[in-house]
C-alpha cells in the first residue's frame, strides 16, 4: 500500500502554528480530500513552543497588550488564500469568560484569563494558552484526509535529494521521518559560542567566574548569581527586563508605594549597552482621529525600483533615507492635523513640498525647519536612536540621576496623547517593516532600531526599573559599554563612554540578549547541517529564502522544491512573533504563500499517482 504524502513542520511555536492555520485555511481549495500525513516536531508543546510554554514563571509578561495580539487574518492582509477570522487575545479571553471557549490550561492561567482586560500585558504562559487553542482550532479545521502526528523531540537534520523524499532525523528514534516537504519554523536560535563569547567563557572557567552567554533568560542558570554581589549586564532590551524581574521580584522582593523592598537575596546589576538606555516604553493610549496614509513613500513602486537596480543594496545609502522620509510623513501628518498651532505652514502646502523633496536632502531639512518652528516638535531619528551620543557625566552618581530623569520623561511622553505623533511614527514603523521585509536581508541595524523604538517593555516595567535604581540594586553604566578581562586579578571589568575614567569590576557577566539569528554560529545541529549542505547563507548569516513562497535557496540561488523556512533566522524575517489586528502583518502573507505552494506541490504530485521516493 502506498504511504500518504507527508509534510513535516519543524517548530511548533507561533510561526509553525501560523503555517498550520494557513494549511487548514487553504487545504480544501488546493488539496481537497486527498490523504496527507502532517508531522509537527518540537520538544515543547505545540502552539506556544519553547518561548510561550506553560511551565514558566507567572512574573514574565508579554511586551504587547492583549488587544494588540492576534493569530488570525483579516481583510487588511495581502494574501491569495481565504481570510479566516478569529479572535485577538483579549476577545478570546472574553470568549473564555462567556463559556464559548474552553482552553486547555491549568487553574492559575484560567484565573489570569478571567481577570484580563484589553489594555493589560498578559503573562507569557497565558499567551501560551491562546496559542495552544489556536493550534487546536487549526487542527480541527483540517480536512478529514489529513492526519496529524506530534513528535515531542528535536529534529537533528534534513537530508535527501532535491527531486525526492526528504528524511528528517530525530533525536530519539533510529528511523527518520520521511517527508515529501519540510517546513522549518524553529523560531529563535540557540547560539554556538562565537569567538568573543568563547573567549569570555574560557576566561570564566579559568578563574571560577560566572559567564552567562546570550540565551532566553528563563532558561539561563540565574542561581549562579549570588546575593549582594555585583553583576555586569551587557544589554538593555527585553532580555534585561526578564533578568531584572527574575532576580528581584523573582527572589522575593516586593514593590510598594513606588518603592522596591529588597529581600536581601538580590545581586546588584550594573547594566549598560551600546545605547546605554532601555528600549522606549510601550505607548499606552489608543489612536484617535485621522490616520496618516501609509505607505506613502515606501510603496510597491519604490520596492520595484530598488529591485531593478544592479549590484548589492546598501541600507544606509539606498533604503534608510526613504524610510526616514516615511516616518517623517507619519509624524508631520499627525502634528499638522492635530496640533496646527505648532506649525507655520498650511498642511496642504507642507505636504506637497514634503512629497516633492528628495529623501535626506537639504531642501527637506529646510522645509521642516520653516514649517515646524520648535525643534522639539521635529522628528530627530538620530537623537532617538542614540540619546546619550556625546553625553558625558563626571561621576557614576550623576549618571544615575540623569538616566532616572530620562526614563521618567520617556514614560511620561509615552503615556501622553498630547504627543500622539509618537504613535503615528509607530504606525509608520509597522508599515515600513511590512515593505522592507520584501527586500530580504537588509542587515541587522534596522531590526534592532525597530525593536528599540517600537517593541519596548510595558510602562510598569520601567516604573519598576526606576524603583530598583533608587533602591541601589540596579546601577546604570551608560553607553558604548565594553567588557575587558583581567587575567591577573581574575575579574571582568566594564567601562562606558558616558562616564570617562570610571569602571566596574565583577566576578559575574551576563549577556542580556537573545542569541543572534546567524546560522554561522548556531548550536542547532539541524541548521548547521542545512548550512553545511549547500543552503545559501547571507553575509549576516541568515538563511536565504525565496521572497515569494519562502523556499530555501541554495548557493546558486535555486529554490529547493521541497524545503521551506520562515522566521527570524531567514531573509524573510518579520517584525515579531505576533501581529496587531488590522495592520496587514507580513507574517500572515508569508505563511499563506508557503502553505499554498506546499499544498499545490503535494496535490500535483499526488495526482500523478505517488511522489518520488
Amino acid at each position: 500500500m502506498t504511504a500518504a504524502p507527508g509534510i513535516v513542520v519543524i517548530g511548533g511555536g507561533p510561526r509553525g502554528t501560523g503555517v498550520i492555520e494557513r494549511i487548514a485555511a487553504n487545504a480544501r481549495e488546493l488539496y481537497g480530500d486527498l490523504p496527507l500525513d502532517l508531522h509537527v516536531v518540537d520538544p515543547h508543546p505545540a502552539g506556544g513552543g519553547r518561548i510561550w510554554r506553560p511551565d514558566q514563571s507567572p512574573l514574565l509578561w508579554m511586551n504587547s497588550m492583549a488587544e494588540d495580539v492576534t493569530m488570525f487574518t483579516d481583510e487588511t492582509v495581502e494574501l491569495a488564500g481565504p481570510v479566516v477570522a478569529g479572535p485577538a487575545l483579549d476577545a478570546w479571553a472574553e470568549d473564555v469568560r462567556a463559556g464559548r471557549v474552553t482552553p486547555d490550561a491549568d487553574p492559575a492561567v484560567l484565573a489570569e484569563i478571567h481577570g484580563l482586560a484589553g489594555a493589560d500585558f498578559p503573562t507569557r504562559r497565558l499567551q501560551g494558552a491562546y496559542l495552544r487553542w489556536t493550534y487546536e482550532r487549526a487542527l480541527a479545521a483540517l480536512p478529514p484526509g489529513i492526519t496529524v502526528h506530534e513528535h515531542r523531540t528535536t529534529a537533528l537534520a534534513v537530508t535527501g535529494p532535491r527531486g525526492g523524499r526528504q528524511r528528517v532525523r530525530l533525536q530519539d528514534r533510529p528511523e527518520p521521518l520521511l517527508a515529501d516537504l519540510v517546513v522549518l519554523t524553529v523560531g529563535h536560535l540557540d547560539a554556538e559560542q562565537e569567538p568573543e563569547q568563547k573567549g569570555l567563557a574560557d576566561f570564566a572557567r579559568r578563574h571560577a567566574l560566572v559567564h552567562l552567554p546570550p540565551d532566553f533568560t528563563a532558561d539561563s542558570d540565574l542561581d549562579a548569581l549570588r546575593p549582594g554581589e555585583p553583576v555586569i549586564v551587557r544589554g538593555f532590551g527585553l532580555a534585561f527586563v526578564d533578568l531584572m524581574v527574575l532576580l528581584n521580584e523573582g527572589r522575593g522582593g516586593r514593590y510598594g508605594n513606588g518603592e522596591y523592598l529588597p529581600s536581601g537575596r538580590e545581586p546588584v546589576l550594573y547594566v549598560g549597552s551600546r545605547r546605554g538606555v532601555p528600549y522606549h516604553a510601550k505607548i499606552s493610549y489608543p489612536w484617535t482621529g485621522e490616520r496618516p496614509p501609509l505607505p506613502q513613500h515606501l510603496g510597491p513602486e519604490w520596492t520595484e525600483e530598488l529591485f531593478s537596480r544592479t549590484g548589492p543594496l546598501d541600507f544606509r545609502r539606498d533604503i534608510w533615507p526613504a524610510v526616514a522620509k516615511e516616518l517623517g510623513h507619519a509624524h508631520y501628518h499627525r502634528l499638522f492635523t492635530t496640533r496646527p498651532e505648532r506649525t507655520a505652514l498650511a498642511h496642504e502646502v507642507f505636504a506637497e513640498k514634503y512629497a516633492a523633496a528628495d529623501p535626506g536632502s537639504p531642501e527637506l531639512a529646510g522645509l521642516i525647519a520653516e514649517a515646524v518652528p520648535d525643534p522639539a516638535d521635529r522628528l530627530d531619528l538620530d537623537a532617538l536612536d542614540r540619546p546619550l551620543e556625546g553625553v558625558r557625566h563626571d561621576s557614576p552618581e550623576a549618571l544615575q540621576e540623569a538616566l532616572r530623569a530620562y526614563i521618567t520623561a520617556d514614560l511620561a511622553r509615552r503615556h501622553d496623547p498630547e504627543h500622539s505623533e509618537d504613535l503615528a511614527v509607530f504606525l509608520g514603523l509597522l508599515s515600513a517593516y511590512a515593505q522592507l521585509v520584501r527586500l530580504g536581508d537588509i542587515g541587522s541595524w534596522w531590526h534592532g532600531f525597530f525593536s528599540y523604538l517600537a517593541s519596548g517593555p510595558p510602562g510598569p516595567r520601567l516604573q519598576q526599573l526606576l524603583a530598583l535604581s533608587r533602591a541601589g540594586v540596579v546601577r546604570f553604566l551608560g553607553a558604548g559599554l565594553t567588557v575587558e578581562t583581567d587575567e591577573e586579578q581574575g575579574l571582568f571589568r566594564a567601562r562606558s563612554t558616558t562616564v570617562p575614567g570610571a569602571h566596574t569590576e565583577a566576578r559575574a557577566l551576563v549577556e542580556a540578549r537573545l542569541p543572534g539569528p546567524s546560522l554561522r554560529h548556531t548550536a542547532s545541529p539541524l541548521l548547521r547541517a542545512l548550512r553545511d549542505g549547500g543552503a545559501a547563507i547571507t553575509d549576516d548569516g541568515l538563511l536565504a529564502v525565496d521572497p515569494g513562497d519562502s523556499r530555501v535557496l541554495d548557493d546558486e540561488g535555486r529554490p529547493h522544491p521541497r524545503r521551506f523556512a520562515l522566521g527570524p533566522f531567514t531573509t524573510a524575517r518579520s517584525s515579531g512573533a505576533f501581529t496587531r489586528p488590522r495592520t496587514g502583518g507580513p507574517a500572515f502573507r508569508q505563511n499563506d504563500a508557503a502553505a499554498r505552494a506546499a499544498l499545490a506541490f503535494l496535490r500535483d504530485h499526488s495526482c500523478r499517482g505517488r511522489l518520488a521516493s
